[in-house]
């Protein structure tokens, strides 16, 4: 019996498009993810491992789209081939099936720890170029989420006892951001230039 062709293509952002991952690649089924490989916890990568069978092939545009550490890719791979799943990576041309000889296992090591030092070597540029940002005076970093009227309102509020997740509905921001405000002494500094 022939399984069916599993695609699963991530991107990061809401923003960026997952079009060119598998692009021309003939699949049954589509899982697609808008959130960053920084570990496993993403909702359609969750269902694809629910969803494949024995016998279906899941195939990934590259390595880093799977997983962008070693230890998550192996993870997810092991967990794919144990179900008899075969698991393709388009760009490195490789292909793992749980039978997989010293050689591929190899491979699937040595290109998962290049995707996971790529992943680290983005966020030091990130880190970089946002401290020489700063030091230029153009960095502001986000706008905040409440004008000082609000967030005064919103401690005014708080200490009414009205709760938390009640606050963070009425003005549209997470309860964490709530906490944040409520630690803050200050409102938080605008963005405006």
């Amino acid at each position: 019996m022939i399984g069916q062709r599993i695609g699963y293509v991530r991107v990061s952002t809401l923003d960026q498009s997952t079009g060119r991952q598998l692009d021309g690649v003939q699949l049954d089924r589509v899982f697609e993810d808008k959130a960053s490989g920084k570990d496993m916890d993403r909702p359609e990568l969750k269902e694809m491992i629910k969803f494949a069978r024995e016998g279906d092939t899941v195939v990934v545009h590259s390595m880093d789209r799977l997983a962008r550490n070693l230890e998550d890719l192996r993870s997810i791979v092991r967990q794919l081939t144990a179900k008899q799943v075969r698991v393709e990576f388009v760009k490195e041309q490789l292909a793992f099936t749980g039978e997989d000889n010293a050689m591929a296992n190899l491979l699937l090591n040595v290109m998962g720890a290049f995707a996971e030092f790529e992943r680290a070597l983005i966020r030091e540029r990130q880190r970089e170029g946002i401290a020489l940002a700063k030091a230029e005076g153009r960095y502001r970093g986000r706008a905040p989420a409440l004008t000082p009227k609000q967030a005064a309102e919103l401690r005014t509020k708080a200490g009414e006892g009205v709760p938390k997740a009640t606050l963070a509905k009425q003005y549209k921001i997470s309860r964490e951001t709530v906490y944040a405000y409520l630690r803050a002494e200050t409102p938080a500094p605008t963005s405006e230039v």
